[in-house]
């Protein structure tokens, strides 16, 4: 069981931790939940999301209960390294979209003693590792897979199938090219 923790950290005592899951099962939510309470114990915050995602918003993380926070848009990971100084946590949205530095971006931040929070798809659409996401979830201190609703039959969901055509690895979209589906459900979707 994770248990937040809201305190500052001395220097080299941060931490990682990620928020993954298919789409729809409330990463972003989690995300945002997690920042505002850092905001509320007094801690300076920044979050970052990837500048190609502007299905919501240009500068905010919106989820899909339409929470909002604002943001950074950036892109490329690196870019975070200089944005954020002085500051006790960083959030980061839509985490699969970022380049590979992402992992060693948020492991540079967690060992100068920030705590990194990052939310993403764990997996893409066709049901392999998406992303940075595998590689922070090995390193990160805490992960925490969140579930969907399958669409098909009611059981806990880890998939986001898309039902549209486009062999493009990157869609953007959302219930309009999306579902989320359990495993035996997006096996025989995939049939």
């Amino acid at each position: 069981m994770f248990l937040e923790n809201t305190t500052k950290q001395p220097k080299g005592g941060g931490w990682i931790e990620v928020i993954c899951g298919s789409m729809f099962s409330g990463k972003t939510e989690e995300l945002i939940r997690r920042l505002n309470r850092a905001k509320i114990a007094r801690q300076k915050v920044e979050i970052y999301k990837p500048a190609i995602d502007i299905r919501y918003d240009k500068d905010k993380v919106v989820s899909h209960d339409e929470s909002s926070i604002k943001s950074t848009p950036v892109q490329a990971a690196s870019q975070i390294l200089l944005l954020a100084n002085d500051v006790d946590v960083v959030g980061i949205d839509e985490a699969q979209f970022f380049d590979n530095e992402l992992s060693k971006v948020c492991n540079l931040l967690a060992n100068d003693g920030i705590r990194v929070i990052v939310a993403g798809l764990d997996m893409d659409y066709r049901g392999n590792p998406f992303g940075p996401i595998p590689t922070l979830m090995a390193t990160a201190e805490y992960v925490t897979k969140v579930h969907a609703i399958c669409i098909e039959c009611g059981n806990l969901a880890q998939y986001s199938h898309r039902f549209v055509e486009d062999e493009n690895l990157v869609l953007l979209g959302e219930t309009d090219r999306y579902v989320p589906l359990c495993r035996k459900c997006f096996l025989e979707k995939g049939k």
